[in-house]
């Protein structure tokens, strides 16, 4: 079994976003910035499904032993399960860079208010500020989906 990469964790190489004062919000050296570890973080993610695909390919055998190949079945499940999750963050990724294009990005859905340099960079698909995410989430729990 290949190690685990933290795929879906937002554990990556960038530089923080030192901002200028006076700078305005989503000027085009931050646009430039999160498109980088927007495109890095695909990229990574791509990378990840290849070896997968890979990897269950050299991996695949029919164990004559049945515990041996439910163990089998079951890591190839697990890790087609983790690709999955990576698929659909990929697909967020490209809506993400798409409403950079649209000159979009950063301002919460709910509100209009910016998000926040320091919350996209730890969350760079957020489409919500902090405090209406913590109203979702509230709002999410108290009708107990």
């Amino acid at each position: 079994m290949p190690a685990q990469k933290k795929g879906t964790n937002l554990i990556r190489n960038f530089i923080p976003y030192k901002e200028k004062k006076g700078e305005e919000y989503m000027n085009g050296s931050q646009v430039v910035h999160f498109c980088g570890i927007l495109d890095t973080w695909k990229l990574e993610l791509m990378e990840e499904v290849d070896r997968t695909v890979n990897h269950m390919q050299d991996e695949a055998a029919n164990f004559p032993d049945p515990a041996d190949r439910a163990s089998q079945e079951e890591e190839f499940s697990l890790e087609l399960r983790t690709r999955d999750r990576e698929r659909k963050l990929i697909k967020k990724i490209e809506k993400t860079l798409q409403r950079i294009e649209d000159e979009d990005y950063g301002f919460c859905d709910s509100c209009g208010v910016e998000i926040g340099i320091r919350r996209l960079e730890a969350r760079p698909t957020a489409t919500l500020c902090i405090d209406c995410k913590t109203l979702a989430e509230i709002k999410e729990k108290q009708l107990g989906n």
